[in-house]
């Protein structure tokens, strides 16, 4: 065995089986298993001031000739695996069955050498037919369904069974974005949130700080210094109240915001109706209708909005009538910066075919060219959406 292989003890149904091993033939003299109390053998059977173990001779131990029990045969494995220095991750056992093994390595004596061999060499059998492995019991379960099953069913399930809510609440908190967690820590005391910081990785700890004010952070920050007498089970406690309350808030069915619908709704909408809707929404409510426009990309935030090497990813995947078209149609300010911008950026051959071909087009009418600046604006949102293209923020562009 190589020291760096880590392996995993098979769980156990119930307490009473370590390992869950089936009995193997018999070995020898020497009972591991079962009660180590009054004369058994082992190291731990000392009584009278003497070693209770059979004599040793013809040069060691006699051959073992009884059964061992399935926490005797998981114990050699675990010793077996230490002594070669894999790292085995023991600490996500239940806690019986963590007691249960070291209570047994504890009355374990000396094993023969025959006796390791055929312990070790079933359990390695046993792991060269596995085929499939499933969680173990309800809440193993749950969590690897998380995300295939409503949130109601799964909270219905856990009640019933008495399942812990959460198997470890703090890998659930480690997988909210950075805002959210951020949100999470300014509406709790300082120092829940200094732990909530301390237990995130350096990464996503750092653009958690990024979205919280700045004497906010500051005093997290500080109260983390505060943090080195805090217990494993206040760590816990503290983990497993956060994760409550993300679980407690209402399922939404919208993944954007209304402002965010909207706007990708008038995105598409004629210039007119765009225009109507929105000062229909200025009278109602303004705030609404900041965020709806914010929502709203159209041909003439190209220029504002996306990178000047982008433009050929663009112009590669249009058709180049549209982009005569467009430019034909523009009048507007800002429809004119985008059409030069777009003319700019894009090799000096396609872009004096286009100028050409716009200058015998003529005037475009109104329904033509809306039509061809969404066909552009909507090639533009595909690349956004493939990754092949990122936007500039509204915020990047005002800090410019």
């Amino acid at each position: 065995m190589q020291n760096e292989n880590a392996l995993a003890l098979p769980m156990a149904a119930s307490s009473d089986d370590l390992g869950d091993f089936s009995a193997p033939a018999p070995l020898g003299g020497m009972d591991l298993g079962g009660d180590f109390g009054g004369g058994d053998l082992g190291m731990g059977g000392m009584g009278g001031g003497a070693l209770d173990m059979p004599a040793m001779g013809g040069g060691g131990l006699p051959a073992a000739k009884s059964k061992l029990s399935g926490k005797a045969k998981a114990a050699i494995v675990v010793r077996l695996l230490l002594n070669e220095g894999a790292d085995i991750p023991l600490e996500s056992l239940p806690d019986d069955l963590q007691i249960e093994l070291t209570q047994q390595m504890g009355r374990m004596g000396l094993i023969d050498r025959d006796t390791l061999h055929e312990v070790a060499g079933e359990f390695a059998e046993m792991l060269d037919n596995v085929g499939l492995s499933f969680p173990n019991g309800l809440a193993g379960a749950l969590s690897a369904m998380e995300g295939k099953i409503s949130r109601q069913t799964a909270s219905r399930l856990r009640k019933e069974a008495g399942v812990r809510q959460f198997g470890d609440p703090w890998e659930r908190l480690r997988a909210l974005p950075p805002e959210d967690l951020a949100e999470l820590a300014e509406a709790e005391s300082t120092e829940v949130a200094a732990v909530l910081l301390s237990k995130l990785d350096t990464t996503k700890a750092a653009q958690m700080l990024i979205h919280l004010p700045g004497p906010v952070a500051r005093r997290i920050t500080y109260a983390v210094s505060q943090t080195a007498a805090v217990t494993p089970d206040t760590v816990d406690r503290i983990g497993l109240s956060l994760a409550a309350q993300i679980e407690a808030r209402p399922e939404v069915a919208f993944d954007e915001t209304p402002g965010q619908r909207m706007g990708a709704i008038l995105t598409q909408a004629a210039a007119g109706k765009r225009d109507e809707v929105l000062t229909a929404l200025d009278e109602e409510d303004e705030e609404f209708a900041g965020d709806v426009r914010k929502s709203i990309f159209t041909y003439a935030l190209i220029a504002q909005r996306v990178s000047p090497v982008d433009v050929p990813k663009i112009a590669r995947v249009l058709a180049q009538q549209d982009l005569v078209t467009a430019i034909a149609f523009s009048t507007g300010e800002e429809d004119v910066e985008t059409s030069e911008f777009m003319l700019a950026n894009m090799s000096s051959r396609m872009a004096n075919n286009i100028r050409e071909e716009v200058s015998e087009r003529g005037k475009v009418k109104r329904s033509v060219g809306e039509t061809a600046m969404s066909n552009i604006v909507n090639a533009l949102r595909e690349l956004v959406n493939s990754g092949e293209v990122e936007l500039r923020s509204a915020e990047d562009e005002e800090e410019e």
